[in-house]
């Protein structure tokens, strides 16, 4: 069984336009769709979708909305009571797939929920493969508590990824030395800030061709104890990194419909994978083929295994700086 850790969990609005956006005008909307979210609430739904067993834990009231639409979606979920609704987030997504997202702060999460929220991970994690620990922080939990719960998880035997940004995943790297995950998952930019590279320096590295600076900053990573590093850098496809190697895969061609969700899909991918026995470069296959998928989707629609293309996503092995 794979968890999944949602502390920021969402009701996801996509609004589609059917021409660029245009500050300050009036706009006429293609379509709306509403989808429950929050990232790792987007790995739930696509490893359910594959027939992968996962459960979703999430802060939220018994009669929020978002419960009942993971109802409605099938998704297995344990909610943690607050007092708050959780958040509506808005993503605007232009025709060519461009996409411009309105994220609010969240619920508040106290004391006494997160007390249950701790308990209730560590409690399940005993009989999950993988705990996946995903997304930002709301009020009322510390930036280091992803760091926390990676600590604590150690003792379990359960394999833990994160994927999280800013001072979340600037607090776990300060604590890789005792903390550091089985895997993360950064984009080009959350991989360049923890290495201490200039981001434009990955981004535009990617961009020709050349994956080495990619490579050599998830290597850093390694290096500091964790697992793997698997970096989404959008349309360039992504980089694998562990203790045995590293691999780029690069993904099919596809019209861009929306990127909502892409990333989490990848994630879902790899998971799937690796539950399933696959080697890295297989795992970092099944990645490309889920948020190449994902992003060829509208609004925050997740692919099932039929939409993949996962035979059209190319794997090559590359070289580690030593």
């Amino acid at each position: 069984m794979i968890l999944t850790v949602t502390p920021n969990p969402s009701l996801d609005r996509t609004v589609t336009l059917g021409s660029p956006l245009t500050r300050g005008a009036v706009q006429r909307v293609d379509s709306v769709t509403v989808e429950p979210g929050g990232k790792g609430i987007n790995v739930a739904r696509a490893l359910t979708l594959a027939g992968v067993a996962a459960e979703a834990v999430l802060p939220a009231a018994d009669t929020d909305p978002l419960l009942a639409a993971l109802r409605a979606h099938g998704v297995p979920f344990t909610g943690v009571p607050i007092t708050q609704p959780v958040r509506t987030n808005v993503a605007i997504t232009e025709s060519d797939g461009t996409t411009t997202k309105l994220n609010e702060r969240g619920a508040e999460v106290d004391s006494d929920a997160l007390s249950v929220l701790t308990s209730c991970v560590l409690d399940k994690a005993r009989d999950a493969t993988w705990v996946v620990l995903s997304g930002s922080l709301p009020p009322g939990i510390p930036d280091d508590w992803y760091a926390q719960v990676v600590r604590l998880l150690a003792p379990l035997g359960c394999r833990v990824a994160v994927d999280t940004s800013e001072a979340p995943l600037a607090a776990l790297a300060a604590a890789f030395e005792v903390a550091a995950p089985d895997l993360i998952k950064p984009n080009a930019e959350e991989l360049a800030d923890l290495a201490g590279v200039p981001a434009a320096e990955l981004e535009d590295a990617a961009a020709r061709g050349d994956m080495s600076p990619v490579v050599s900053a998830a290597g850093v990573l390694v290096a500091r104890g964790v697992g793997a590093v698997l970096a989404t850098l959008g349309a360039a496809g992504a980089v694998l990194v562990d203790g045995n190697g590293a691999w780029l895969a690069t993904p099919p061609p596809i019209i861009p419909r929306s990127t909502v969700g892409a990333g989490d899909a990848s994630l879902a991918g790899y998971l799937r994978a690796a539950v399933a026995g696959a080697d890295a470069p297989h795992r970092l296959q099944m990645a490309v083929a889920y948020g190449s998928a994902a992003a060829a989707l509208p609004g925050s629609a997740l692919p099932t295994p039929a939409q993949l293309d996962l035979d059209a996503v190319r794997t090559h092995p590359m070289k580690v700086s030593p």
